[in-house]
């Protein structure tokens, strides 16, 4: 129930264990939302006082409100799921936003150590598409969760049965930069190109479970060129830094695709490190593929990047010199 003044909106909770979780330890989720609001929000029993511009009380109550449906439902409120209430809102408010309205409630993918949810539309297209289509491409920049939720929604095929095996790879290209003979044997030589699917992979399978299935090859982690020769069956198959493929790489990934299995193909156009004059087969890819149907492109821009704040400016601005004359 809301009660509004020309300065003053306020907002009951029935549950006031439910409304200590949405404040947050310390006030810490109210400040959040007072801090990009530019409103001011004070506790009283049950209730919360909105102070600020109408406009402001409005959304910063639905953001709220949404937040406490969450806790209602038995979820937890963390600082990324009140910046997802904020894109979502300012998605579905913008005049030149186009949104599909999916049925079934909220976007959630399950993993074993965590609940994972798309921040923004475009990643619950994205997400919707990864368990849809049996090849999928994600195009954009970085931090936009492109391989982190298709590294997610592997995990849970794996979990509910749909695939026998995980397979992530990416090509072993360096970032502009020659790092020299590296020591080791060939696991040693290639893993620091791998780190970032490890990553993943550890945000959501248990440490002891990852490394039996690494073991039992449930899960591999390979550089592209290792691909070459084999069919992927029954397996949930992640090609990520695509943009460093070349043609035939980018060919004869594609072309592993065996029955039962879901690929994804991961990529940011403005990140090519091949020597110059090569092409990037992601591009050929978008390009020759994009009219077949059952596979699917999703597009992803600066703002949905889900890093720091400071990454979707510093995006915004390269891409703002790039199309300068």
């Amino acid at each position: 129930m809301t009660t509004d003044t020309l300065s003053e909106a306020l907002v009951e909770f029935p549950d006031n264990r439910l409304l200590i979780d949405l404040c947050g330890e310390y006030d810490r989720n109210l400040t959040e939302i007072e801090s990009r609001l530019g409103v001011q929000i004070l506790r009283r029993g049950n209730q919360l006082a909105i102070h600020g511009e109408p406009d402001a009380q409005e959304e910063a109550r639905e953001v709220l409100m949404a937040l406490y449906q969450r806790l209602e439902q038995g979820r937890s409120v963390s600082h990324g799921d009140i910046d997802r209430e904020f894109r979502m809102a300012l998605d579905e408010s913008g005049p030149d936003a186009q949104i599909e309205m999916f049925e079934g409630g909220p976007v959630e993918i399950k993993t074993r150590k965590k609940l994972v949810e798309p921040r923004t539309d475009a990643q619950k297209a994205y997400v919707r598409s990864l368990f849809e289509n049996e090849l999928a491409f994600g195009i954009g920049p970085a931090g936009t969760g492109k391989t982190y939720l298709a590294v997610a929604v592997g995990v849970n095929m794996f979990i509910t049965g749909q695939v026998d095996r995980i397979i992530l790879s990416r090509p072993a290209v360096e970032a502009g930069e020659k790092l020299g003979y590296l020591p080791g044997d060939m696991k040693d030589k290639v893993d620091p190109y791998m780190q970032p699917l490890y990553d993943a992979l550890n945000d959501f399978l248990p440490g002891k479970q990852l490394a039996r299935m690494i073991e039992e090859k449930t899960v591999e982690i390979a550089p592209l060129a290792f691909m070459r020769g084999r069919t992927l069956s029954n397996a949930f198959v992640v090609l990520d830094e695509a943009q460093n493929a070349t043609s035939m790489q980018m060919k004869m990934f594609l072309t592993r695709l065996g029955e039962g299995s879901r690929m994804v193909i991961t990529g940011d156009r403005t990140q090519i490190d091949l020597p110059r004059g090569v092409a990037s087969g992601l591009r050929d890819a978008e390009r020759l593929l994009n009219n077949i149907p059952k596979i699917s492109f999703n597009y992803f821009t600066a703002k949905d990047v889900v890093r720091h704040p400071l990454v979707a400016a510093i995006i915004e601005a390269y891409e703002k010199d790039a199309e300068t004359p």
